[in-house]
C-alpha cells in the first residue's frame, strides 16, 4: 500500500507499536456458567458480554471499563473474504476469548483511527488454520500500520465519519424501500384473492359475485411421497426421474433435483409419479420455522416423504401457487401439528385449508396481474440490492483512500 507524499510524512510501524493489545483483560466463560450467573437478574444490573463479532449477551460482572477496540480472533469475522469487522466498546463490559482487545497508545494513535484501519485491511496474510481461521496475538501485533500525526488522524476520522454518515442515510433509505416493496408484494397477493385486482367495488370482507370458497382437497388430488431403498443401486444409478426433497424447493418452478430415480424404483417402492402441473408443499422440515416452501412441476416428478403434492383439476396451478405464497404465514400457523413447533404441517389441516375460486378466465387475469406487478417489484428489488452492494464498495473505497493518505 503506497502512501501519498505529504508535508507531514507518514511512516509504517507495527500494530503492536500503534496499539496496546490488552488480551489479559479478557476471560472465557462457558454458556452454562454465564446463564447461571444472569438467571433471574434484572437486565439493567448486568453488563454487556462481547465476542468476536459484537455483543452476544450480558453477564453479572465486568472485566473492562473504558474505551477499547475489539477485533475477532477466530471463525466468523474472517468468513467474508477475510474482512474482519472490528468494533468499539465503551464503559464496563466483559470480553470473552474470541476477541482481541486493543487501545490507543497516547501521543501515537487514537482509537477511532485504529478502528477504521482494522476494518480496511484484508487479513488473509495474518490468519492461519483451515477448518477454523485464527488470528493469533503474535500475528496481530505484526500487522503493518500507517502513522500520520495525531492531528491528521483526527482529520481523517472526522472525514470518514462525515462520509459514512451520508452513506448511512442513503443505505437507510434503500432499506426502507426494500421493506416497502415487501409490504407491496404482500398487498398485491392479498388484493388478488379478494378480487380487488380484477373487480370494481369489492366490499371489504366479501368475495366478488360468482366466487366460491373451497378446500384444497376439493380442487384436486393429493399424493405423498417416499424414499426408495438407498441400498438398491438399480433404484438410483442412471435415474432419469426427478426425486424432489426439501433441499430442491428453492424456486417457483422445480426444474432440477439433486437426486433422480429409475422407473424400477417407482414400481418397487413407495415413491409415486406426480403429474406435471402439480403444486408441491414441504410438510416436514426445520425450514418451516421460517417459511413454507412451495413449487410447481412442469413435468412428471417424484417426491420424498417430507413433501405433499396437489394436482389441481379445473384450477390453474399458478393460481393455487400464488394463493399459497400469499398465505404462507397463515398456513404455517393454522396447519402446524398441535403441540409442536412449526417443523411439521398436518396433512389433513393443509388439505382442508380454504381457497377462493373464480372462473378460469378470471384466474388467468389474476395470475397475469400478480406476475406483472411482482415482476416490476423484483426489478426494483434487484436495483436496490445492487445499490446496497455499491454502497458497501464505496465504504471500502473511502477507507482505502483514507489510509493511502488521499482522503484529506
Amino acid at each position: 500500500m503506497e502512501l501519498v507524499e505529504q508535508k507531514r510524512k507518514w511512516k509504517w510501524i507495527k500494530l503492536g507499536q500503534a496499539a496496546n493489545v490488552l488480551d489479559n483483560l479478557r476471560r472465557p466463560i462457558n454458556a452454562a456458567e454465564r446463564e447461571k450467573r444472569i438467571l433471574g437478574k434484572d437486565e439493567s444490573l448486568l453488563y454487556p458480554y462481547y465476542g468476536a463479532t459484537g455483543q452476544v449477551g450480558y453477564i453479572d460482572s465486568y472485566l473492562t471499563d473504558g474505551e477499547y477496540i475489539l477485533v475477532g480472533e477466530d471463525g466468523a469475522p474472517f468468513l467474508d473474504n477475510f474482512k474482519s469487522k472490528a468494533y468499539k466498546i465503551k464503559g464496563k463490559g466483559w470480553v470473552n476469548n474470541h476477541a482481541h482487545i486493543l487501545q490507543e497508545v497516547e501521543s501515537i494513535t487514537i482509537n477511532d483511527f485504529i478502528l477504521y484501519y482494522l476494518n480496511s485491511i484484508n487479513y488473509r496474510p495474518y490468519v492461519n488454520g483451515t477448518t477454523r481461521l485464527k488470528l493469533t496475538k503474535g500475528s496481530l501485533v505484526e500487522i503493518p500500520f500507517p502513522i500520520p500525526s495525531i492531528a491528521e488522524q483526527h482529520l481523517i476520522v472526522s472525514k470518514i465519519e462525515s462520509l459514512f454518515s451520508e452513506l448511512d442515510k442513503a443505505v437507510e433509505s434503500l432499506k426502507t424501500a426494500q421493506q416497502q416493496l415487501k409490504t407491496y408484494r404482500q398487498s398485491v397477493l392479498k388484493w388478488a384473492f379478494e378480487g380487488r385486482l380484477t373487480n370494481e367495488n369489492v366490499k371489504e370482507g366479501e368475495l366478488p359475485e360468482g366466487w366460491d370458497m373451497k378446500t384444497l382437497s376439493q380442487i384436486g388430488t393429493w399424493k405423498g411421497g417416499g424414499t426408495p431403498s438407498k441400498s438398491r443401486k438399480e433404484f438410483w444409478e442412471k435415474g432419469s426421474i426427478m426425486w424432489v426433497s426439501p433441499k430442491d424447493m428453492k424456486s417457483k418452478v422445480i426444474t432440477d433435483t439433486i437426486d433422480r430415480i429409475t422407473n424400477e424404483a417407482i414400481q418397487e417402492s413407495s415413491a409415486k409419479l406426480i403429474d406435471s402441473g402439480s403444486i408441491l408443499f414441504v410438510v416436514r422440515s426445520g425450514i418451516l420455522r421460517r417459511t413454507l416452501p412451495v413449487g410447481l412441476t412442469t413435468m412428471e416428478v417424484t417426491v420424498n416423504q417430507d413433501l405433499q403434492a396437489l394436482t389441481p383439476a379445473h384450477v390453474l396451478p399458478d393460481y393455487v401457487y400464488w394463493y399459497v405464497v400469499g398465505k404462507n404465514e397463515d398456513i404455517r400457523r393454522d396447519c402446524s401439528k398441535d403441540g409442536t413447533t412449526v417443523e411439521s404441517i398436518e396433512s389433513v389441516k393443509l388439505r382442508n385449508y380454504k381457497i377462493p375460486i373464480c372462473t378460469d378466465n378470471e384466474q388467468k387475469l389474476i395470475v397475469q396481474e400478480i406476475e406483472s406487478r411482482l415482476s416490476v417489484a423484483d426489478k426494483m428489488e434487484a436495483s436496490i440490492t445492487e445499490s446496497l452492494q455499491q454502497a458497501e464498495a464505496l465504504r471500502q473505497s473511502i477507507l482505502k483512500r483514507a489510509f493511502e493518505g488521499k482522503l484529506v
